[in-house]
Formats: C-alpha cells, sequence, structure tokens
C-alpha cells in the first residue's frame, strides 16, 4: 500500500472536519465578486475558443464554481481531496460530477480535458511538490487548452490550526509571488498569457494566472 504523505492526509482530514462552516462561507462568493466572476467567464471563453469539451475543477470544495461553470455552458465536473467536500457537492449539485481524487495524482486520461481550472488549491502544496502537480494539469489538458490558477500573494507559508466554525485543522498556507508561481508554469510546458492581482494594498492579496498548454 502506498504511503500518503503527511501533508496530504492531514489536508483532507482537515476539510472533511470544516465541510458545513466552509460550504456556508464560501456560498454566494462568486455573485457577489465581479472579478471572480470575470475571470470565470474569460475562462470559459478560453475553452471554446479551443474548441470546447470537459473542464475540471480541481480542488472544487463544495462543488459553487464547478456548478458556475455549467451555469456559464461549459462541461464541467469538479475533483476533491475530500470525500465529506464531494459528498456535499454532490448533494448541493445534483446531477453534476464529483469524484474523490487528489491532484498529485490526477486520476484521468491524457489530454482528456478542455480546460483546467484550480481556485486556491495549490495553496497547500508544498513548493518540492508543485512540479508534480502542474505536469499533471499538463498532462491531461489537450492541447491549446487553457489553465487558470489562483491562489494566495506573498512569501511565506503558516500553518493553519482551525477554521470555519472554530474547527480544528492542520494545513499549511503558502502564500507565493506570481512571479514564480508563472515560472514554475513556464517549466512545466505552459504559456503564461495574463496576470491579475485583487486586492494588492490589502491584508490578503490574490492572484490570478491564466496560461495555456503549449501545443
Amino acid at each position: 500500500m502506498p504511503v500518503v504523505d503527511d501533508w496530504l492526509a492531514d489536508t483532507r482530514t482537515s476539510y472533511d472536519a470544516v465541510v458545513a462552516g466552509y460550504a456556508d462561507l464560501v456560498r454566494g462568493s462568486v455573485a457577489g465578486h465581479r472579478y471572480l466572476r470575470a475571470a470565470l467567464a474569460l475562462f470559459a471563453d478560453g475553452v471554446r475558443d479551443a474548441g470546447g469539451g470537459p473542464v475540471v475543477d480541481i480542488g472544487c470544495g463544495p462543488g459553487h464554481i464547478t456548478a458556475h461553470l455549467r451555469a456559464l455552458g461549459l462541461d464541467a465536473f469538479g475533483v476533491d481531496l475530500s470525500p465529506g467536500m464531494v459528498d456535499r457537492a454532490r448533494r448541493d449539485h445534483p446531477g453534476l460530477r464529483f469524484e474523490v481524487g487528489s491532484m498529485t495524482d490526477l486520476d484521468l486520461p491524457d489530454a482528456s480535458v478542455a480546460g483546467v481550472l484550480a481556485w486556491q488549491s495549490l495553496i497547500h502544496v508544498p513548493d518540492e511538490r508543485v512540479a508534480g502537480v502542474l505536469g499533471h494539469f499538463h498532462r491531461v489538458l489537450r492541447p491549446g487548452g487553457p489553465l487558470q490558477l489562483l491562489f494566495h500573494v506573498g512569501d511565506g507559508t503558516r500553518l493553519k490550526t482551525s477554521g470555519y466554525g472554530g474547527h480544528p485543522m492542520k494545513v499549511h498556507v503558502h502564500r507565493r509571488p506570481p512571479d514564480r508561481v508563472a515560472g514554475w508554469l513556464r517549466d512545466a510546458g505552459f504559456e503564461v498569457e495574463a496576470q491579475l492581482l485583487l486586492d494588492p494594498g490589502g491584508e490578503a492579496p490574490q492572484a490570478f494566472l491564466c496560461a495555456r498548454r503549449e501545443s
């Protein structure tokens, strides 16, 4: 039996423990934020420009982003490490496809999706494992297909020990400069097309990176 990395097991257990609180927090988050809506619309346009097809929302949580992508006309499905989150996504969005899986060992065929979305899911992946994760993203994405990342901006790591209703958690949250992440994308075979900072002067800035798998 393969050995599961401690950080991966801790992340799974932590998010299983906070399903209800997290789902309540993110409900309506896209509808209330024009830049998030615009980013998802841009992603949808990129998928259609590349010929269309299924898209995967990696780290889908309770499925709210997957459902928004479906509302935009995409054939979207979600993958999440947490079985509890997947159960909640299936309950809240019946008829949509959600699967338990890890981005460190993505169980999808080569070149099987037309787009990859990963919002706030790389933030728990240690630096030394990011290259492997991006390699999986590149492998499953069709040539010319778009990839969109959303992540916390900064340069450091903190241990999150509770959250989403006060439940205990044990996850490391990695904040990274966009240029570093862009470099990792290029090393993995992606062409970086755009970068957007959200709340750049605030306490919790975020960044979008829009990229495309090179043919």
